[in-house]
């Protein structure tokens, strides 16, 4: 696990021990800051499920102005500070070592960023309470992209048909959002792509404009 590009370039980051963390691997990773390339400099970023950090420090190596990590384990607010010291960006990060419901709760109202960075352990049901309270609480920024990482545990490889377009349409609705649809519609899906079994789905607010929806499969989907 290193980082890809900017001042921390090929440094190597730290993970989590153990099995409680599921660090995203390099591959997908790339693939996320190639859709967001042109929206890092100067930007406020969040990691709510921060695991090693690895997702903020990336988008401080490339630029963001500053970070918010917030990790529940204590042994991963310890493997954060460390790499963040490891890449000379930990002046520009703020460590939190509580739960993402908590730390939501007291943002609520208080703070906004431009990024955040949601990756929940995997059948938690957690992003879509997290979803639910980024947006009552207002902390996505005007403008801002929400960047969900999700299993899909039946990769559909998208084709140019409606009938197609319309099962992966309620896949994303299932993957990301819980099937809640009330809770769908409180945002924009701005582009959604599978790798394997890894989905990538770029959210705004309801009133942001798609670019392409839901997206074909990345070049690595099995």
């Amino acid at each position: 696990m290193r980082v890809i590009t900017g001042t921390a370039r090929g440094t190597n980051l730290a993970s989590v021990p153990g099995d409680g963390t599921r660090p995203t691997a390099d591959r997908v990773k790339e693939a996320v800051f190639s859709m967001l390339q042109f929206d890092i400099e100067g930007r406020d970023v969040l990691d709510l499920f921060a695991g090693s950090g690895q997702l903020a420090i990336e988008a401080l190596s490339r630029g963001a102005e500053r970070a918010t990590l917030v990790d529940m384990s204590r042994e991963a607010t310890d493997v954060i500070a460390a790499n963040a010291k490891k890449t000379h960006l930990l002046g520009r990060c703020r460590i939190l070592n509580t739960s993402f419901s908590s730390f939501l709760r007291g943002a609520a109202g208080r703070e906004t960023y431009d990024i955040i960075f949601l990756d929940p352990p995997y059948d938690s049901n957690m992003l879509p309470k997290a979803l639910r309270a980024i947006d009552e609480g207002g902390i996505l920024a005007a403008g801002g992209t929400v960047v969900c990482e999700t299993d899909c545990d039946v990769p559909v490889r998208a084709t140019r048909s409606r009938h197609d377009e319309e099962k992966e349409a309620e896949r994303i609705l299932a993957d990301v959002f819980g099937g809640d649809e009330a809770l769908r519609a409180r945002y924009s899906v701005m582009k959604s792509v599978l790798y394997g079994r890894t989905r990538i789905t770029l959210l705004g607010a309801s009133d942001a404009e798609p670019e392409n929806e839901p997206e074909e499969p990345g070049e690595d989907e099995a």
